[in-house]
């Protein structure tokens, strides 16, 4: 299958939006999700952005049954680690289902791995939802490892009003 991988722009925002309102409802958290196209329009495309986003494209050709070219994305950003040093964190990797299994996921993965090694990143991180096996065999072939697995650490989360009290002196 013909396809392409590029930076995402100002442009692609509203597939972007698209597409993480359909990872999100594939997850189960679409309830959960506040996330406008504004947002990101703002959040990944400002002075400083927060973040940085790669898409998957197809030719007119071969669109979705949706009529969508843009069939694909991997938002990530670049973080740090006390004992590693500098690190990519991969918040989404995300293939409409009719695409999968073409080498989509994996070009866009191995993409991020790239950017990451060029700016002087060593690891990159990732959360996939523990009900996504086929995900999870997925990384596990590419060399990936559960970090809670082999070293027992857990993803903590705090918001809203937990967030508001924590940030109370």
């Amino acid at each position: 299958m013909e396809f392409s991988i590029r930076a995402g722009n100002v442009e692609d925002c509203k597939d972007i939006a698209r597409m993480i309102a359909e990872l999100t409802e594939f997850d189960g958290m679409s309830d959960q999700l506040t996330l406008t196209q504004k947002d990101l329009e703002q959040d990944g495309f400002s002075k400083k952005p927060f973040f940085h986003v790669i898409v998957a494209e197809v030719p007119e050709s071969h669109k979705s049954s949706g009529g969508h070219t843009k069939i694909g994305y991997a938002l990530y950003y670049f973080a740090y680690n006390s004992r590693k040093g500098r690190t990519v964190h991969m918040d989404d990797l995300y293939v409409m289902a009719e695409f999968r299994g073409k080498g989509i996921g994996k070009a866009l993965m191995s993409k991020v791995a790239q950017l990451g090694m060029a700016a002087g990143c060593k690891q990159l991180d990732f959360i996939v939802k523990d009900t996504n096996t086929s995900a999870i065999d997925f990384y596990a072939r590419t060399g990936c490892f559960d970090v809670t697995e082999r070293h027992g650490y857990h993803l903590m989360r705090c918001e809203g009003e937990a967030m508001q009290s924590l940030a109370q002196p």
